[in-house]
């Protein structure tokens, strides 16, 4: 009598210490992008902040250093809250096998190997910034100068969106639990590893989606909502595997719309 009595307190007492641990994860990941999308949007994402993109395409070493950190900043802003069902489902996990606090080391240590690996997808949007203002593609505010550009790269985005490779990466991200089966790793060590694989999967599933903030300027504060709601509701809301496919025939349509009107 007493062995499952004691077991099913063992049980509720897991049960609460996890429910407790969503709640507290889910309110850091919160924090986090609050942060980060406070920043965009008061700095990178409007006009009236201290941020400004370089006017010129003579970039100087502190106009490469803002735009890279404005790059980085944005993509916390629009990835964090789609990577938040992956993170809690991490900790739940972590935590069933380990009660301590090096848990949330471990915690801590997945999200920061998912957000170096944006953190290095920064690093190429910022030069690929840099040489398309260079070569007079984009104006001063990061928009696309010329239609041909805009329909490029909605083309190349739309079409994307039907690729395998999409496809792999966007299921792994909607179901992550069969790459913790074959991919786990113990330690923080193991737990950073494993966030810079979801990381890498997530650019494979993002990076022709993210190069869309060329089209409307990376400093348009609405555009950057709107594809980071598409990136959420894609990856976390029923059917958005479909809703992702038939949206890129939207943008297919749209980027051969903009090249038919270029002079």
């Amino acid at each position: 009598m007493i062995q499952p009595v004691a077991e099913g307190v063992r049980r509720w007492t897991l049960q609460s210490v996890l429910e407790r641990d969503r709640l507290f994860v889910g309110a850091g990941l919160v924090g986090v992008s609050t942060i980060a999308w406070v920043y965009s949007v008061s700095g990178a994402g409007t006009m009236s902040g201290d941020m400004q993109l370089p006017r010129t395409a003579l970039w100087a070493p502190l106009d490469v250093w803002l735009v890279f950190v404005m790059w980085a900043v944005m993509m916390v802003a629009m990835m964090v809250p789609s990577a938040s069902p992956v993170v809690i489902a991490y900790a739940a996990l972590r935590r069933r096998q380990d009660v301590s606090a090096r848990a949330w080391l471990a915690v801590g240590a997945f999200l920061t190997g998912y957000l170096l690996v944006w953190t290095a997808f920064s690093g190429l949007a910022t030069l690929a910034q840099w040489g398309l203002q260079r070569a007079a593609l984009l104006t001063p505010t990061g928009a696309s100068a010329t239609p041909w550009l805009a329909g490029v790269l909605m083309l190349a985005a739309g079409a994307f969106q039907w690729t395998p490779l999409k496809t792999a990466c966007l299921r792994h991200c909607r179901s992550p639990f069969a790459f913790f089966l074959t991919s786990w790793r113990d330690g923080v060590d193991g737990a950073l590893r494993m966030g810079m694989e979801h990381g890498a999967v997530c650019v494979g599933c993002c990076w022709a989606l993210m190069l869309l903030m060329f089209v409307a300027g990376v400093m348009n504060v609405y555009w950057l909502a709107g594809l980071a709601l598409f990136v959420l509701v894609e990856k976390v809301a029923p059917g958005g595997e479909w809703l992702g496919r038939w949206a890129g025939v939207g943008l297919i349509g749209w980027g051969l719309m903009l090249i038919s009107r270029a002079p």
